[in-house]
């Protein structure tokens, strides 16, 4: 179709092979009646054929940027022509250069009234800046114009019969998908970079999913032998947290802390940074697990055994010697940090030339490495015999028991008013072991160290597993905790202890 330029004594007409580029009149309104204005016609209105051609505009093409100079026709000072359809070197060319020049001092004064506003406002901008607000106006003038995209494009479209492409948008649609490509790699990269760090945030995590499948990190922080033992314990704990009030940590979480300080004595301070709460959630949450576990895993787990059931699973190392073994005990001293006073046990602290800054526990262990009993603690350096008939000791055994211990203990008579028989390890043969006369010397001495080994081992693995029962302990865990029990936190802590070393691998292999 032809177009034939609107505007009063231009001559300008769309032919095949011309530079021209012809406009339909906006859809906007405001930029259409501009445009009518512009064109300067009375009477006159634009129908759907009305086209302007672009030698009226300065930059020699229409900008949908409102704040462009050719937003709106400007060029009318003389009736340009297409350089098809005249002859060059005429007046008319002088008029045309002449209005060029100044559309261009034009353009010029307006860009340098553009930047002198922008030195009013501040400094100069940034390049970044700059490439900004130019990408903002022009997604604003896009935006603007959106209406007018599919009929104010330049017609050189209509002039494709076959419907080709032209070049430029071929290179345009080829650099947009190409950049398409590259966000779909870059937000693959990007969540496979975030599925790495979530990896590596959980693998340093003190949470379930973190300790479910890795048995050495269990037993490090907790002393438990694997994951399973771990969940079996919050098992037979989790109703009785109910009633503990703690927002931040979860059920897991309080028992997760509570062994990592038993196991690990870690101080509060240190706890509480790793879990993200304050000194005194941490010392609260202790207390209340030790209360808990106290009353809900020691009975279950420290308990004194059927003589059947020792005789039943006695280690090698003992049924030659003593098969009658009931209980191999040991006496223990916690340093703690200051001294302290609990009601009925003044008078013992008035002992003169003893340290008073120790708590004191007597400890059995059954030959197959379980502990089957503890005592709570006494303060100062009490004798092994008044702490063995003060803690009810005596009273587990039965005549014909044997009670083993790896150094003298000074409750031999103790242990014999019960009708039961009290041997030291490595003692004098015969009185220690009652060898046989036809037994040499050699298997004597072998048995002896055989017996002794395994006494120290069963003794120090408890003290060993849990490294808060080496001291010193902390001053609030030594006050009693509550009235109507003799028993301190610490005590608790002790027997607590022992109840988790019970569910783990004994010391002492079984037969």
């Amino acid at each position: 179709m032809v177009h034939t330029c609107v505007v009063a004594g231009c001559r300008n007409r769309r032919t095949p092979g011309t530079s021209l580029s012809f406009y339909r009149f906006p859809r906007d309104p405001e930029r259409k009646q501009r445009w009518i204005d512009a064109v300067n016609r009375e009477g006159w209105v634009p129908n759907d054929g009305s086209r302007l051609c672009s030698t009226h505009f300065i930059s020699g093409k229409q900008v949908k940027n409102p704040r462009s100079p050719d937003y709106v026709p400007s060029v009318f000072t003389a009736a340009p022509s297409s350089p098809e359809m005249r002859e060059p070197g005429g007046p008319e060319v002088l008029d045309k250069q002449e209005a060029r020049v100044e559309a261009a001092n034009a353009l010029l004064f307006l860009q340098g009234q553009g930047r002198s506003a922008v030195g009013e406002r501040g400094q100069a901008e940034r390049p970044e800046e700059r490439e900004r607000e130019a990408s903002v106006e022009e997604s604003a003038s896009s935006s603007l114009s959106t209406d007018e995209d599919d009929e104010d494009d330049e017609e050189e479209d209509d002039d494709d019969d076959d419907g080709s492409m032209s070049d430029s948008k071929r290179g345009k649609l080829a650099q947009t998908s190409d950049a398409s490509v590259n966000f779909d790699d870059i937000l693959k990269a990007l969540k496979k970079e975030n599925q790495a760090l979530r990896e590596s945030v959980e693998k340093m995590s003190l949470s379930e999913s973190s300790l479910r499948n890795d048995a050495e990190k269990v037993k490090f922080y907790t002393g438990l032998p694997n994951y399973f033992v771990l969940e079996t314990v919050m098992w037979l704990l989790a109703p009785h947290m109910d009633g503990m009030k703690n927002m931040k940590l979860s059920k897991f979480q309080q028992l997760l802390l509570t062994l990592m300080r038993l196991r690990l004595d870690l101080r509060n301070q240190d706890l509480a940074y790793r879990f993200g709460v304050k000194v005194g959630m941490v010392t609260r949450t202790v207390h209340q697990m030790v209360n808990i576990m106290s009353s809900t895993l020691v009975p279950t787990a420290v308990f004194w055994p059927s003589r059947a059931e020792l005789r039943k699973n006695l280690p090698a190392a003992l049924r030659t010697s003593h098969p009658d073994c009931a209980v191999i005990i040991d006496c223990f001293t916690v340093p703690f940090e200051e001294p302290v006073s609990r009601g009925n046990q003044q008078q013992q602290q008035r002992v003169a030339g003893t340290s008073q800054n120790v708590l004191k526990y007597l400890i059995g262990v059954a030959p197959q490495g379980v502990v089957t009993f503890v005592s709570r603690g006494v303060l100062g350096n009490v004798s092994d015999k008044s702490l063995a008939e003060g803690c009810g000791f005596l009273c587990k055994l039965l005549p014909g028991d044997v009670v083993l211990a790896g150094r003298d203990l000074d409750i031999a008579d103790s242990v014999a008013a019960r009708g039961a028989l009290f041997n030291i390890a490595g003692g004098r043969q015969g009185e220690a072991y009652g060898s046989s006369e036809g037994s040499s010397p050699a298997d004597a001495l072998s048995e002896t160290v055989s017996v002794q080994r395994h006494v120290e081992r069963v003794i120090s693995m408890v003290k060993r597993r849990y490294a808060m029962l080496t001291g010193p302990v902390e001053s609030p865990f030594t006050t009693a905790s509550e009235r109507t029990s003799n028993l301190s936190t610490f005590d608790k802590i002790v027997q607590v202890a022992c109840a988790l070393n019970n569910l783990c691998i004994s010391a002492a292999p079984l037969e």
